[in-house]
């Protein structure tokens, strides 16, 4: 088990209230919704590493925010080749 650093939330709640308040606009684009994915799914690693009793239900949202990030990595890739 790794200690999160000051910075990174220690508790399910924590990490839930940090991702909401980072939330990017819905037309950002798609480089900032996956710079948003992935600082999601570090952040919800960090607090399942020291929220034992939340820990499931963090990997979960670890899981979830990885996909989410693939999708919007893939989508980038798709218009990138696109234009090409």
């Amino acid at each position: 088990m790794t200690t999160p650093g000051r910075n990174e939330p220690q508790t399910l709640q924590e990490a839930h209230a940090l991702v909401s308040a980072r939330r990017p606009k819905r037309e950002a684009s798609l480089e900032t919704w996956l710079k948003f994915h992935q600082a999601n799914a570090r952040a919800y690693q960090a607090a399942s590493d020291v929220d034992r009793w939340h820990h499931h239900e963090l990997k979960y949202w670890v899981g979830y925010e990885e996909r989410k990030a693939r999708e919007v990595a893939a989508q980038i890739q798709k218009e990138k080749s696109q234009v090409s």
